[in-house]
């Protein structure tokens, strides 16, 4: 493998759960970070700051708070920084938050998009990274490989993501820069979005409260984000030409399995099931075969392991929770 020097890389939503993790890594590795973050209220502000933070922690990196639908902004800071790399992790996330407001997604997760294709390919940078997701699958029986990702999705969220990624081929075909697409499978750990199920759960369970379980037999690719963050960036310095892959676990894990596992930590935990939400895909499950191939991608945290680490930082940040 050959090794990648100081590279310029600018992370957009770096104050993010995955982008937070990411610049971590970034910086330990000795590249020049460049975040780009509106701290866009869909969560705690306070907890985005936070994650500033403890990215400092790590080392220095530059901040813009900069709002990527402004599209001569956008490309006129791209060009002052004159980046190697971007990895775009700015998104509207959530697919229930999707059904309600439609249309804050096509200007968050397209329109952004596309001022963040177009800054890249004017800045002359080499390599663009697309954060996409799971979601782009709809409902699939069983693993979803790359190819089986034809539209038929049943968010808006989703919709979002998937035309995202057309856009990302054409400015792709327009600059000729390398672009990756990688597809997240259901990310969660320490300082993970509260507003899915694993953090939404341990919150209520270390307040003593009922967790709500919506539908029966859910199965979901949960997969750490230690692993996710190797993902990002096995593609940033091990592939060389644009492709599109799916970074998950490649483990389902069903609904009574994760319930299980955090009854071992909560043992009086009280459950409330209610009927299936509209959006909600049954089951992820990633094929990670491609990754494996031409990444040397493999998940290193078993969910039992990583389900503890969480609820243990969550005991240990429960004013951030």
């Amino acid at each position: 493998m050959t090794e990648v020097l100081g590279l310029k890389i600018i992370v957009t939503g770096g104050a993010g759960f995955i982008g937070s993790h990411l610049a971590k890594k970034l910086i330990k590795e000795g590249h020049e970070v460049y975040i780009i973050d509106s701290l866009h209220p869909y969560y705690a502000i306070e907890r985005k700051r936070k994650h500033l933070t403890l990215i400092e922690s790590n080392g220095a990196f530059h901040f813009s708070d900069l709002n990527l639908l402004n599209r001569d902004e956008t490309i006129n800071e791209f060009i002052r920084i004159q980046p190697n790399a971007i990895i775009h992790l700015a998104a509207l996330p959530g697919v229930a938050y999707s059904i309600e407001k439609p249309l804050e997604y096509v200007d968050f997760d397209i329109k952004a998009t596309i001022n963040v294709l177009e800054a890249a390919g004017k800045s002359g940078a080499s390599k663009v990274v697309f954060a996409s997701s799971s979601s782009v699958y709809g409902n699939q029986e069983g693993p979803s490989a790359e190819e089986m990702a034809v539209g038929k999705v049943i968010s808006p969220y989703a919709a979002s993501k998937f035309s995202a990624e057309s856009f990302c081929h054409v400015y792709e075909g327009l600059y000729g820069f390398q672009m990756n697409i990688l597809r997240f499978f259901t990310v969660y750990g320490p300082w993970g979005r509260p507003d899915m199920a694993i953090g939404t759960f341990i919150k209520q369970l270390m307040r003593g409260e009922e967790i709500t379980v919506f539908g029966e037999g859910r199965v979901r690719d949960f997969t750490y984000i230690e692993d996710i963050i190797r993902g990002i960036y096995l593609t940033l310095t091990v592939q060389t030409n644009s492709d599109v892959l799916n970074i998950g676990s490649g483990r389902p894990i069903t609904m009574d399995t994760l319930l299980q596992e955090l009854q071992q930590h909560f043992p009086a935990m009280k459950i409330n099931k209610e009927t299936s939400r509209a959006g909600d895909v049954f089951k992820t499950w990633a094929d990670i075969s491609k990754a494996k191939r031409q990444l040397g991608y493999e998940p290193k945290v078993d969910f039992k392991t990583g389900l503890a680490e969480t609820v243990k930082w969550a005991k240990e940040n429960e004013a951030f929770l």
